[in-house]
């Protein structure tokens, strides 16, 4: 994964590069574009398309201004893009939980693949296990163990079908835990409850959380990366604190509403390829977790496809209802 993710790079620079001269000066965008986000603010999505909104800002000459529309685990702002008109001017930024909610909801109001263009998969980041710090586990068994005791069973879970929340049916279902899910409308509203006590344990999103862990608001038992990460060295991945199986690594992508022109399309690839392979920009992200990637749009449908498969065994074998 590591490798296709700086090989992507790599290639989406290059091509940057030869295409620079045209994004600065065409006719898109003449004037501001909108970024949906269909989560609450706070969230890793709205945190990814503001960092790179304020890029893109400074690139193309105009405001990439974000839009918060939360509600029905994301059903709400995706069905708006899906409906906008296909010029370029309303994009969305998510995770997979857009394409997870064709598998989770008996009806939502867009197809994952028929109305959205993909653009691209512009960073990766894994989950992270944490509890408040009134919770007397210090590693994930014995958190374990306090669950099987009737103790600590509601998880909070940033939306239903979100990248957290599969992560917490996942390793419900690995244990065989009673653990009930206590949804909130998005991954900032989830973190707030934690670091407040009136929910204590979750799997978040780096990006929400990680500022937290460093403050020592929040305890932080193992991420869902294959390996160790940087901005939290002593943590140990799931299968270093014996549960294997758990590696998971939410993608933050940018969408467009089908019929979109392919030189809007490809022009947004190039710039964003290009804002997240920056120095500055890629320092921000790896300060809260986030690892840089630049997976095309073709690679990228390709993607939602199989990942739709893989989580639908998931939420089928958990019996996850909206």
């Amino acid at each position: 994964m590591r490798k296709w993710i700086v090989a992507s790079i790599g290639l989406a620079l290059l091509i940057a590069g030869t295409a620079q001269a045209q994004t600065g000066k065409g006719s898109y965008p003449d004037r501001p574009v909108r970024m949906i986000v269909p989560f609450a603010a706070g969230g890793p999505g709205d945190i990814f398309a503001r960092l790179i909104g304020q890029k893109l800002s400074e690139q193309l000459g105009q405001q990439f201004v974000i839009e918060n529309r939360p509600g029905a685990g994301g059903n709400i702002g995706a069905g708006a893009v899906a409906r906008a008109p296909a010029d370029g001017y309303t994009l969305m930024v998510a995770s997979s939980a857009v394409w997870v909610n064709a598998s989770l909801y008996p009806q939502i109001p867009y197809d994952p693949v028929r109305d959205f263009e993909p653009i691209i998969i512009g960073a990766m980041s894994p989950e992270v296990l944490v509890v408040h710090p009134s919770v007397p586990a210090k590693t994930v068994y014995e958190l374990v163990a306090l669950v099987r005791d009737g103790k600590y069973n509601n998880f909070a879970i940033a939306g239903i079908g979100t990248p957290p929340h599969l992560s917490t049916e996942l390793f419900k279902l690995s244990l065989k835990l009673n653990i009930t899910t206590v949804p909130f409308s998005g991954g900032g509203p989830m973190v707030q409850s934690l670091v407040g006590g009136h929910t204590l344990v979750a799997f978040a999103t780096l990006p929400s959380a990680s500022a937290q862990i460093k403050d020592g608001l929040l305890r932080a038992l193992a991420v869902t990366s294959a390996k160790r990460i940087a901005i939290l060295p002593d943590v140990p991945t799931m299968e270093e604190a014996g549960v294997p199986g758990q590696v998971h690594e939410a993608p933050q992508c940018v969408w467009a509403p089908a019929g979109t022109p392919r030189e809007i399309i490809d022009l947004l690839y190039r710039e964003i390829a290009r804002a997240v392979a920056s120095p500055d920009l890629k320092a921000k992200m790896a300060a809260i977790g986030y690892e840089p990637a630049a997976v095309p749009p073709d690679e990228f449908k390709a993607w939602i496809k199989a990942d739709m498969a893989k989580w639908e065994k998931v939420i089928h074998d958990a019996g996850i209802r909206p």
